[in-house]
């Protein structure tokens, strides 16, 4: 795997055993050499479609190679990763993330807002059969989504600009930074997902990254 232009290494990297390849390109300023790291997995990687992912090993795979709008630090603590700012309405039913303006993909295009409507609507949406889709329970819809009863388009997430994503809550989640940390609530390109289909995230090359570390 190699690293996002931009993008800084994450540190304390644990490696278990059996493999997988990771390069990193521009880790720090003016550095321009790709950077290799060895990172061995336990296990087979099944998936890296962040609405299809249900075990560690792909999970571990994804927080190096992609990108949420937090991230765990080493005391498990959410801290800003694609978010720049939070707002809080004073009811707690709503917030609204300011993105990093530099978020690339790894095919070049800019992450936006609409990366995470398009993600997280996906993920909701029973046909794809996400086993992760009840995780989004409390923001505006999501159970009624997973249920069938409402369309993936009327779940409370919003692109208000480019780089400004809204979410709506249907009651208050004190633990909502840290959900947002998981890779399941990460951003995707529509684009790769639409091209790729059902082989999306089953290989370097159909996947795209966002992250540190691209494969």
């Amino acid at each position: 795997m190699e690293l996002n232009k931009g993008k800084s290494l994450l540190a304390g990297a644990a490696v278990l055993f059996s493999g997988a390849l990771l390069t990193a390109c521009g880790q720090s300023k003016g550095a321009s050499e790709k950077q290799v790291l060895n990172w061995m997995t336990s296990a087979e990687i099944i998936t890296m479609d962040p609405s299809k992912a249900t075990d560690a090993t792909s999970f571990t795979q994804m927080e190096n190679t992609m990108e949420g709008l937090y991230q765990l630090d080493k005391d498990n603590q959410a801290k800003e990763a694609l978010a720049t700012k939070a707002a809080q309405s004073k009811d707690g039913l709503t917030w609204t993330f300011d993105l990093r303006k530099d978020g690339k993909w790894s095919n070049g295009q800019a992450v936006t807002a609409k990366d995470f409507v398009y993600s997280w609507q996906r993920t909701v949406n029973p046909m794809t059969a996400s086993q992760y889709s009840y995780i989004f329970s409390g923001i505006k819809n999501a159970d009624a989504i997973v249920a069938g009863k409402k369309a993936p388009s009327s779940l409370g997430v919003k692109a208000l600009g480019k780089y400004k994503l809204q979410v709506k809550l249907d009651h208050k989640l004190p633990y909502f930074k840290l959900l947002l940390a998981f890779p399941v609530f990460f951003p995707e390109n529509q684009i790769a997902v639409e091209k790729y289909g059902s082989k999306f995230g089953t290989s370097s090359k159909t996947t795209v990254f966002n992250g540190p570390f691209v494969q």
